[in-house]
């Protein structure tokens, strides 16, 4: 298989979460038969629900800062799947991701002809393994390793790191996960290893008290961020700067709440021994794609992932907070297993138009159910992403504002279409 078609038999194997197999026996039993590549490098494990990637983003940038050859695995991907394995701070190439494939992929069809596994990995375990191995085969010295959902059986779960960090801890995927708080921060507490610290983001007292309960049985080490006291706090649009200690931080992604993802950034760097200096360019020098980036002016458009109530709570923070008076525009997407009415209370009243779409995934939402469940008459439905940014930017003024957000992946398709 040359590349497309390797990403082609990726999405055949389904949709991540559809087709999601908790446990870790399959990926156990692939690494051991690899030869166990993912213990040769170090790590940063990260779980939560809110700001895991940007967190991941901050760290790995401090880490590249003090010179170390870094790996960073995170996902979704917003447009290319070699988005989300990269070295020293670039994708991998097509001809690393490939190799990569073919030998992950050999390896678990020899095992399941022989009975040695009782199905193909999925497609997350897939990614993960084949992750590992180009980490291996770089000879990346740290590795920030974010979790896909969960923690405690997700694929990442096979490494014993340095360092575990636990982000904001809000309910998502219930369906997976649990239905309660308590039950969801269980299942992110489950990456904490014995003797291993955590630094804990601010959390729901029902959160904290699981993962302080988890972090005791285990014996790890709790260090937590409100230890880092804020002050004289700037925010702007384009980023903010505070103090804390003796620290003085430039965040350049834009939202109040990367202030909370930097600093647990910075309290896992300060953890892991590296100078102030190199913890402060690398924060500064941290880029996010798609979380409150702004890919085209007049009228400004900006692409933002929030996909839950808490993520919304943050985007609206975002609008009023900078955009009071002008006129917005949403385009919005999401997934069916979404707290979809929730994030539409909390986000439509904001908007002088919605114009309900779909990403191109079997989960979406039709645009014409977001609609019909809309609290606000100024919603209508467009069949693509394509045809809403073309009627947004016929329509809306130049001072206008417009945000494209709901889904990641509705946020990659529009990323693709707005960035060259």
């Amino acid at each position: 298989m040359n590349y497309p078609e390797s990403v082609q038999f990726l999405y055949s194997l389904g949709n991540e979460q559809k087709t999601m197999k908790f446990g870790l026996e399959r990926i156990t039993a692939l690494m051991a038969e690899l030869g166990n590549p993912h213990r040769m490098c170090r790590y940063v494990h990260v779980a939560g629900t809110n700001g895991k990637g940007s967190t991941c983003a901050f760290v790995e940038s401090g880490l590249r800062a003090a010179a170390y050859k870094t790996g960073l695995y995170t996902s979704p991907h917003l447009k290319e799947p070699t988005e989300r394995i990269r070295v020293n701070g670039q994708p991998v190439s097509e001809e690393d991701f490939l190799r990569g494939f073919h030998l992950v992929h050999e390896t678990a069809e020899r095992m399941v002809a022989s009975g040695r596994m009782d199905m193909h990995p999925t497609y997350f375990e897939t990614m993960t393994a084949m992750a590992f191995v180009l980490f291996a085969e770089h000879q990346c010295e740290w590795v920030v390793l974010e979790v896909g959902m969960g923690g405690r059986l997700d694929a990442t779960n096979i490494v014993t790191p340095e360092l575990c960090v636990i982000t904001q801890i809000a309910v998502d995927h219930q369906k997976f996960l649990g239905e309660t708080l308590a039950k969801i921060a269980g299942e992110k507490a489950g990456i904490l290893k014995t003797g291993v610290p955590v630094v804990v983001s601010p959390q729901e007292p029902e959160a904290q008290r699981v993962v302080e309960a988890r972090a005791s049985a285990v014996g790890a080490p709790v260090f937590l961020t409100s230890d880092w006291p804020i002050t004289e706090l700037e925010v702007t649009p384009e980023g903010s700067r505070f103090k804390t200690g003796t620290y003085e931080v430039q965040v350049k992604m834009p939202g109040e709440h990367q202030v909370e993802n930097a600093r647990t950034a910075l309290a896992a760097l300060h953890r892991l021994g590296l100078s102030k200096a190199n913890v402060q360019r690398g924060i500064a020098a941290a880029r996010w794609p798609g979380r409150l980036e702004l890919v085209k002016k007049r009228p400004d458009i900006y692409l933002d992932g929030a996909h839950n109530p808490a993520g919304a709570a943050a985007l609206k923070r975002y609008i009023e907070r900078f955009f009071p008076g002008r006129r917005t525009w949403l385009i919005f997407g999401t997934m069916r297993d979404k707290d979809v009415d929730e994030v539409c209370r909390i986000l439509f009243p904001l908007a002088y138009r919605v114009i309900a779409t779909a990403p191109k995934q079997a989960r979406s939402l039709e645009p014409e159910e977001i609609v019909r469940r809309s609290p606000v008459p100024q919603t209508e439905a467009s069949p693509s992403i394509q045809q809403a940014l073309d009627r947004v930017q016929a329509e809306a003024a130049p001072e206008d504002v417009v945000f494209v957000t709901g889904s990641l992946y509705l946020v990659g398709e529009a990323r693709t279409l707005l960035v060259q």
